[in-house]
């Protein structure tokens, strides 16, 4: 009888079919080939760098790193569509949505080590309207179904101030009611 031979966890990091990203303290330690595709950068483009880099803005990398930290702490683990940034490339500085979903080593320390996954949604759901970094974060709640307020709560807003949000994004989206704004964000239209 033949002993298989060991798996080779290096090679199954490098060409796994999403992006992964080992992190400590929010710097990126090592990422696969699929990170490195996504967001048009060499390995020596991103290993290294702070998770920063990915973001559009500075504002959305400290807020979203201030949101994920107490589910991280919480739960283990933390996942959400959000607006990314390609680094290089033809395409870089280009924004396009991004699932993304990540693992703290320690629930204890969530930014101390972590495991992150990187998925390109750019051709299901394309970026078609310069937004703000405050839009970008309430378009992707009225994506996944939430109401102003359950946005409010969320990011720590009144829920008159993302009915502001929501009223600029249906006006760039030239959306007539919230169901058509979720559908064109969501790239249906």
């Amino acid at each position: 009888m033949d002993i298989p031979a060991a798996p080779d966890y290096r090679l199954a990091f490098q060409l796994a079919p999403v992006g992964l990203i080992l992190s400590r303290e929010r710097h990126i330690v090592d990422c696969n080939e699929r990170v490195c595709e996504i967001f048009g950068a060499a390995p020596d483009q991103l290993i290294g760098q702070s998770f920063r880099i990915l973001y559009p803005s500075a504002d959305e990398y400290e807020r979203i790193g201030a949101r994920m930290a107490p589910i991280l702490n919480r739960e283990g683990v933390y996942a959400d569509n959000r607006v990314m940034k390609r680094v290089g490339g033809a395409q870089a500085g280009q924004a396009f949505w991004c699932h993304v979903t990540g693992r703290a080593i320690d629930r204890a320390a969530p930014h101390a080590a972590g495991i992150w996954t990187f998925e390109d949604l750019s051709a299901q759901r394309p970026v078609t309207a310069a937004l703000t970094p405050r839009e970008r974060e309430v378009a992707a709640h009225l994506t996944r179904g939430l109401t102003s307020k359950e946005i409010g709560r969320a990011l720590s807003l009144s829920h008159r101030t993302v009915e502001v949000h929501r009223a600029r994004l249906m006006r760039k989206y030239q959306a007539s009611t919230a169901a058509e704004l979720v559908q064109k964000l969501m790239g249906g239209l």
